[in-house]
């Protein structure tokens, strides 16, 4: 498997800060492979000795090996669980909460792996980093999360003192991993000062934020902005209360709309069945009161409509994710999705500004991507920042990527006390940038532009598209009778799940494109097979053609798969 570039920049940085400092706390937003760089820095950071990898939740255990096994074949991996328990692989994937009662037999450990680290302040969480620090002091300590500001304000610095590096959604729909998100701020009457003068509401005060927005006026409005521009998205509704939730299922299927409301109080049973109606598109809309913020997603939402407040940034982020995720169109045919609408009837996209961990914003401008440059959060007014900031927080000393902001350990705010910022510009998505960050090289076979080949070792993959505006992106291992429908959408976003899924199968390194081979001219009896369909390629007086060996491999994989392709395009 193939790192993509920012996977293989945050595996790197993180690796060397725990052999540098011995603990690290990475981020990375929903879409960026989180559990692929996970088992990617694990396997390094452990080399012959032994690692623990602790989850919160059962399906992240089985999800976490998955991927695990994936990345690195042929590990010896084992489980501690409710129902197994077992310290004799290399890689011990953990539930936190059955390992903190069994910690008199723990083994020694030479890196301790914390998924969804956010919530390591957890008692059971130092127990267990105790007792594997008392065995082994020098045990690693690496951290993986999406969201590591706390609703609790609890610092992280106990335990990491270091951000090695972040992959935030901004860089994430840059490179084409998730769509752009399209927010509309939307005020009914008074409810944007009524909301303003609440104050900071946390997640289980939002009884105040429902007697707001929860009446005949706001809802009208949010059914009819919904119409005007969403009208034909699935759509998920963030509520304040779970009454809230009810009443926006009931006033949707009263507009004639097919809408369900999930909520806590529910048999899992009938939860589930409402998760897969919307799944499967028997329900257009879906309501909920915070069960839905995290563990969930389904790929077609294209909406999401925010009708409470976030005064902490992480669970914006976390709800506006349900609508980023690409479509696997095996999984969902005929779907296409270019964007998410974010309809925000409360104030939190204003309070927030933007939906990274940070905004992005870079300090200095000679700053190159993957350039390893870092700042340290301060200690002391010693510096070119307002101290303490505007909560009165100090400052921590951790050493943090130059970009941040917000201080995901302790929560210090940067922000200078000269009260310069830099310009927020924001990365547009451009073909030339899939090819450069591509190991693999592109062939536009007819120079029209509307079917283009890439081929590995392991598999090839193609892009195709009649009317030049949306594209089929197909792949398909080499051996395999399969043809994979990777997505339907605009060029761009093709090319890249083309792309993913060549990193997905390819191992040998022959596959980038520098290797030589892939400028030698084409062989004799390529350009043979390529005649016997109707090239007409005539040799030089030196016996070379304008074909490469490559541009040849990609034709001749085009003709030969030809009728299963035009049949996956429904070209007769």
């Amino acid at each position: 498997m193939i790192l993509r570039p920012y996977q293989t920049r945050f595996v790197e940085k993180m690796n060397a800060a725990l052999k540098e400092k011995g603990n690290s706390l990475g981020i990375a937003a929903t879409g960026a492979g989180k559990t692929i760089m996970l088992a990617a820095v694990t396997k390094r950071a452990r080399k012959k000795g032994k690692a623990l990898i602790l989850q919160h939740r059962d399906e992240l255990v089985d999800q976490n090996l998955r991927k695990f096994l994936k990345v690195n074949p042929g590990e010896r991996c084992s489980l501690f669980t409710a129902d197994v328990k077992s310290w004799h692989g290399d890689n011990v994937f953990a539930m936190q909460q059955t390992l903190a009662r069994n910690l008199d037999r723990i083994p020694k450990f030479d890196v301790c792996v914390i998924d969804e680290a956010h919530h390591i302040a957890a008692p059971t969480y130092a127990r267990i980093i105790e007792a594997v620090r008392t065995i082994n002091p020098d045990c690693k300590l690496a951290g993986f999360t999406a969201t590591p500001e706390r609703g609790d304000k609890t610092s992280l610095r106990r335990w990491f003192n270091n951000v090695a590096d972040k992959v935030t959604i901004r860089e994430l729909v840059s490179l084409g991993f998730l769509v752009p998100p399209r927010a509309f701020v939307i005020s009914v009457g008074s409810s944007r000062e009524d909301l303003q003068a609440l104050g900071r509401v946390t997640g289980f005060e939002q009884d105040k934020v429902a007697a707001v927005l929860n009446n005949v006026a706001v809802t009208s409005e949010v059914l009819r902005n919904w119409k005007e521009k969403a009208h034909d998205r699935p759509t998920v509704v963030f509520c304040a209360t779970v009454q809230h939730a009810q009443d926006m299922a009931a006033a949707y299927r009263e507009a004639g709309v097919a809408a369900a409301c999930v909520h806590g109080d529910m048999p899992d049973w009938e939860r589930e069945h409402v998760l897969k109606d919307f799944d499967k598109g028997k329900l257009q809309v879906i309501t909920n009161c915070m069960v839905l913020t995290e563990g969930w997603d389904c790929q077609p939402v294209s909406c999401v409509v925010l009708l409470r407040q976030c005064s902490e940034k992480g669970p914006l982020i976390q709800m506006a994710g349900r609508g980023l995720r690409t479509v696997d169109p095996e999984i969902y045919p005929g779907v296409r999705k270019s964007d998410c609408v974010i309809l925000d009837f409360g104030t939190s996209i204003l309070t927030h500004g933007n939906l990274d961990q940070d905004d992005g914003l870079h300090e200095e401008s000679e700053q190159t991507p993957g350039e390893a440059q870092t700042k340290t959060c301060p200690l002391d007014g010693d510096c070119d920042y307002i101290f303490p900031d505007r909560n009165g927080k100090t400052g921590c000393g951790a050493e943090l990527p130059v970009q941040t902001r917000t201080c995901p350990i302790c929560g210090f705010l940067f922000e200078r006390s000269d009260g310069q910022e830099t310009e927020v510009t924001e990365v547009d998505l451009t073909e030339m940038d899939i090819l450069n960050a591509s190991p693999f090289r592109w062939v536009d076979l007819f120079g029209s532009g509307k079917v283009m080949i890439a081929t590995g070792f392991a598999a090839w993959v193609g892009i195709f598209s009649a009317d030049g505006d949306t594209f089929h992106a197909l792949g398909k291992q080499n051996g395999s009778y399969i043809l994979h429908k990777l997505a339907f959408t605009d060029r761009l976003h093709a090319m890249v799940a083309a792309d993913d899924f060549l990193r997905e199968h390819e191992t040998d390194s022959a596959a980038r494109k520098s290797k030589r081979w892939l400028n030698d001219g084409a062989s004799d009896k390529q350009i043979e097979i390529l005649n016997r369909f109707g090239y007409g390629i005539t040799p030089d007086m030196i016996g070379s053609s304008c074909f490469t060996k490559y541009t040849a491999s990609c034709h001749a994989t085009f003709q030969f798969n030809r009728r299963v392709i035009e049949g996956a395009l429904g070209v007769s």
